[in-house]
């Protein structure tokens, strides 16, 4: 049976007759993969707990008629301070979700791959707010659907410096909107600064502004904008964000 062997990060996981489960992959080099982990639900089983969703894990995959089968797995890196937190675990299920998604079966998304496991290794370390958001403002930008932050979708005028004030968020267009337009949600300044940080590739900074209600503000618009793309509604996302 040909075998081959790639780096994943574990999506999702769902059982399989009476001992084995179905475990949905994405890799660095084979894009998503669904393969059987047999025996894997029985007590002992030598690799189990090396797949659960968020594990970022080194496969060896024996190909199969219809589902490849996980013949070993090793750990590559841990995601123990995020499993133990709540909020941190929401946020990389969340993650994985999407990425899920946005991967196709066996085609090759290396970046999807290493955004992925960035963005958990991140997560991993810090307990910011802002982390999910700006995984999902880096996948939307990868994705050709870059939120526009300087200038109005509706008239095009160019908004330069932001004040504390609110504008306008159209989701429909995609994109910030003028006072004078002011139509869509509200975003505040600050958090147009914030997620103008992100995708102006000031990552560090934007960590390491107080983690509150502009964080908060990011991720949740984030998210909508997310959902929005995908025409799915997130699933693993706290329900009081909408």
């Amino acid at each position: 049976m040909p075998q081959y062997r790639d780096n994943a990060v574990v999506l999702r996981t769902y059982k399989l007759k009476e001992s084995d489960r179905i475990v949905v992959f994405m890799t660095e080099h084979h894009g998503k993969v669904r393969a059987v982990a047999k025996g894997v639900r029985k007590s002992g089983s030598r690799f189990g707990g090396r797949l659960e969703p968020m594990s970022h894990v080194d496969v060896l995959f024996a190909t199969g008629r219809e589902l490849d089968i996980v013949s070993q797995v090793e750990l590559i890196g841990t995601t123990n301070k995020a499993r133990n937190d709540l909020d941190r675990l929401s946020r990389g299920m969340s993650m994985v979700e999407v990425v899920d998604q946005l991967g196709m079966e066996r085609e090759e998304t290396p970046h999807l791959y290493k955004m992925l496991v960035g963005a958990l290794e991140t997560l991993n370390s810090t307990d910011s707010d802002l982390v999910l958001g700006a995984f999902f403002l880096k996948l939307l930008t990868s994705e050709g659907a870059r939120p526009e932050l300087d200038f109005c979708v509706a008239c095009r005028e160019a908004i330069g410096e932001l004040d504390g004030g609110s504008y306008y968020f159209n989701l429909e267009n995609g994109g910030v909107q003028c006072r004078r337009c002011s139509l869509g949600r509200r975003v505040s300044g600050d958090a147009l600064l914030l997620m103008r940080a992100i995708l102006g590739g000031r990552m560090i900074e934007a960590l390491n502004y107080d983690s509150g209600a502009a964080s908060r503000e990011v991720t949740e618009l984030a998210t909508l904008v997310m959902e929005h793309h995908t025409e799915r509604r997130l699933k693993t996302m706290h329900t009081n964000i909408h």
